[in-house]
Formats: structure tokens, C-alpha cells, sequence
């Protein structure tokens, strides 16, 4: 599905939309929603979780690949990959060197305490960035956002300062990546996004009720739930977030788990 973007900012303002992209038909042929910007086409591929394909024009960007590397077979190899933090479900080294390129060189960008723990092969590629940090990759400007936990309860999941979310500037386009994060001050700051990934699961990040006052707060554009299997009766529905975020945002509830697979 090919989405103009001035198309899909007025029809986001005008109406509730909502769209599921079923999982069955997306694996098979890797299926992915395209956006079109000033500097050409992206093109999103929701992998499992909170794993990301992103075909962009400055390249390909895989976001916190984690599990089987047979789950991307037939997507392009990474030519930049963001890592978020160090938990099992964002980051695994084993699949990083599965998935990096014997062909081509490939950048990592990632959270210092994910630099410190990385081998001897996938080290000379990566960069640390902190909360707050700005690089360049290729026409894409990344930003490190803050992405922890404050209610009081949660705060050694993900303490604050120690883990990243990601704003992708490419042209006149902005994608926004959660990473694991309840709502914080720079989220809800953050300004003219299109594409938002927000995380949503108990106890760890944020509840659907959450992630719904947060998209009022900074109104993404378009909105996928992601991250929203969690344990311990901690799952959120994606479709009950979209009822709450009304008409501020279009929310795209891509099937991020295979069948049988939440609960």
C-alpha cells in the first residue's frame, strides 16, 4: 500500500482510521506499507515484536533485530541497524552477526551500555549514542530520545538514562521509534512526526490507556502498536489503544505475532 504524504496527513486530521495488516499475507511475501517523502519511498516492514525492516532511500535500517535470522530471508540486508537497549527482546548478538553482511559494510548505532557488550565482530561497525546524541547516516538524521520507565514500580526495568528510542529525520519526513518507554517529557515534546512505533505491554512499558494520552500529546501522523505481547497477563490490545486515540492519529495494527502467539 503506497500512502502520499499529504494524502495521509489530511485524511489522519479528518477521520479515525484504522487499518490491520494480516499476518499471514505480510510473511509470506514480505509485505510492508510505503510512504512517500520528498527524498522517495519508505517502505516499513514489521518483523516480529519489536524487530523493524525499513527500506528508506539512505538505505536499509533494521531496528532491534532479534530471533531467527530465516525470519528475514527475502527482506535486503541491513546497511545501518539501531539497537535500543539490552534486553533479550532488543538485542542478540548471535542474530547481528547472522544478519550482518559479509558483502558490504554496515553501521551499528546503539545505547552505550549494548556497546560495551558487543564482540569483537560486530564492535568495529558501532557507535554509541546517549540520550541526546545526534549522528548522520547517509541523508538521515538520528537523534537519540530518552526512553525509561517512571512510574515508580517499573523503574528498574528500564531506568532512566541508560536506554534510547530513535527520531529518523529523512527530508521532510520523521519516524519516531519508542524502544522501551513509558510516557516521558521528550516523547510527549516530540513535534511534526509522521510515522510513530509505540510500545505498549505490562509491566514493562507503557498501557494502552498510556500510549493513548501520549499520541494525544505529540499527535503522530500514523501510529504502529508494537511490543505489546508481555507476560504474566501484561498483553495490550492494540485494537483498544486505536479507540482511544480517536481522530488525533491514523493507528496501523500490523500482526506482529504469529497466531496462538499472544495470551
Amino acid at each position: 500500500m503506497t500512502i502520499n504524504r499529504r494524502t495521509f496527513l489530511h485524511s489522519a486530521a479528518a477521520m479515525s482510521t484504522l487499518t490491520i495488516i494480516p499476518f499471514a499475507a505480510r510473511a509470506e511475501a514480505h509485505m510492508g506499507d510505503s510512504f512517500e517523502t520528498d527524498m522517495g519511498t519508505v517502505t516499513i516492514h514489521p518483523v516480529h515484536h519489536a524487530s523493524i525492516v525499513m527500506e528508506t532511500p539512505a538505505g536499509v535500517i533494521y531496528v532491534d533485530p532479534v530471533g531467527d535470522a530465516t525470519e528475514y530471508e527475502g527482506l535486503p540486508a541491513p546497511d545501518l541497524i539501531l539497537i535500543t537497549h539490552e534486553h533479550g527482546d532488543h538485542y542478540n548478538a548471535e542474530t547481528l552477526s547472522a544478519l550482518k553482511p559479509a558483502d558490504k559494510p554496515v553501521a551499528i548505532y546503539t545505547n552505550p551500555a549494548v556497546y560495551d557488550m558487543l564482540n569483537e565482530d560486530l564492535k568495529p561497525s558501532a557507535e554509541a549514542m546517549a540520550n541526546g546524541d545526534t549522528k548522520t547516516f547517509a541523508d538521515v538524521t538520528i537523534d537519540a530520545i530518552p526512553a525509561h520507565n517512571v512510574t515508580e514500580d517499573r523503574l528498574n526495568f528500564h531506568p532512566k538514562g541508560r536506554d534510547n528510542g530513535y527520531v529518523l529525520t529523512m527530508g521532510d519526513f520523521r519516524i519516531y521509534i519508542s524502544g522501551d518507554t513509558e510516557p516521558t517529557p521528550e516523547m510527549e515534546g516530540l513535534t511534526d512526526i509522521d510515522l510513530a512505533f509505540l510500545c505498549m505491554n505490562l509491566p514493562f512499558t507503557m498501557t494502552a490507556e498510556q500510549a493513548a494520552e501520549a499520541t494525544k500529546a505529540f499527535k503522530p501522523k500514523v501510529v504502529y502498536p508494537y511490543h505489546f505481547r508481555g507476560r504474566d497477563g501484561g498483553t495490550q490490545d492494540p485494537q483498544a489503544y486505536a479507540g482511544m486515540v480517536g481522530d488525533v492519529s491514523e493507528v496501523k495494527i500490523a500482526d506482529w505475532y504469529k497466531p496462538g502467539e499472544l495470551g
